[in-house]
């Protein structure tokens, strides 16, 4: 069993979205035909040429890493572990707002197909919300964080946690979702985590939406370490905002011990990818700014890791 946590810097560019990716991005619903898995697995390959780029021009090896897919991204988990990259795969299934296996009873040797560094979940989870869900939910999420921590295991464990506003909440606050993320959301996140660990569920690793106010980081870090957890990290997820968004809550975050990288995924690489497939710039124009977009996000924590060091 590994030491819980993980507090090293991390830097993610994750792109293992399905359903999202497959109806926003391509248009196509239902079941896939061999060529249309090709055709998105090609487009997720530029996202990784993109991230094997920034990597060359300076990104640290042993911080940077990938979020990928096995549907879509099987062949790139491969490449990114045989080359020395931090993997992370997710477990859950797409698109669902319960948190299921996407592999059903077979999730452990889907994982152990790959042995990413990481395994990855996203969460829906309102403290307020319905209690028999979040049990529910909560009962499949410790046996996969039990298996992630048992000598059966060679990957920790990455929780993505999202929170979102119940009608009740919303209500009260006259159906403003701006003011839901400001005044309410970091309260029940901390909630969130606290009853996650009380049951059994023990991630390595937080990734956490973003945040506009130091005390509310700080707050989230307190969460994530207590009891003794003193080596779990958080990350910040974009959730697909616009640039000066997520590069202040990226801000916001690296001013924060416990806060040791991020995750952004769509605001790094949607709008290139889009104006690829359109024929609007070439493939190489499109490596060349989802690369720009990940080191960008990457400095603003090498700004800090520079600024402890010295």
């Amino acid at each position: 069993m590994t030491t819980l946590g993980f507090d090293k810097p991390l830097y993610i560019l994750p792109f293992d979205h399905r359903g999202s990716f497959q109806e926003r991005m391509f248009g196509w619903d239902g079941a896939l035909s061999a060529r249309q898995t090709a055709e998105i697995a090609a487009a997720k390959r530029v996202i990784y040429d993109a991230f094997i780029t920034a990597v060359h021009a300076g990104v640290p090896k042993d911080k940077a890493g990938i979020l990928v897919d096995e549907q879509f991204g099987a062949a790139i988990l491969r490449d990114a572990g045989e080359h020395g990259y931090i993997t992370c795969c997710p477990a859950e299934k797409s698109g669902q707002d319960e948190f299921d296996f996407e592999y059903g009873g077979d999730f452990e040797k889907h994982i152990e197909t790959f042995h990413p560094t990481f395994s990855k979940v996203l969460v829906r989870y309102n403290p307020e919300g319905d209690r028999i869900l979040n049990r529910r939910q909560s009962g499949r999420l410790r046996r996969l964080s039990e298996y992630l921590h048992s000598h059966r295991s060679r990957s920790r464990f990455m929780f993505e946690l999202l929170v979102p506003a119940e009608k009740a909440q919303l209500d009260l606050l006259k159906g403003d979702q701006k003011a839901y993320d400001h005044e309410l959301r970091p309260r029940l996140m901390a909630q969130t985590l606290h009853e996650l660990q009380d049951a059994g569920v023990e991630p390595d690793v937080w990734k956490i939406e973003g945040l506009d106010r130091h005390e509310d980081c700080e707050q989230i870090v307190a969460a994530a370490r207590r009891g003794g957890r003193d080596r779990v990290g958080c990350i910040v997820l974009g959730r697909g905002e616009d640039d000066g968004k997520v590069l202040k809550w990226l801000s916001t975050a690296a001013a924060v011990p416990g806060f040791i990288g991020f995750a952004v995924g769509r605001t790094s690489f949607w709008d290139p990818l889009v104006d690829w497939r359109a024929k609007k710039i070439t493939q190489s124009a499109a490596v060349a700014e989802i690369a720009r977009r990940y080191q960008e996000f990457v400095e603003i924590f090498e700004t800090r890791e520079k600024v402890v060091s010295a």
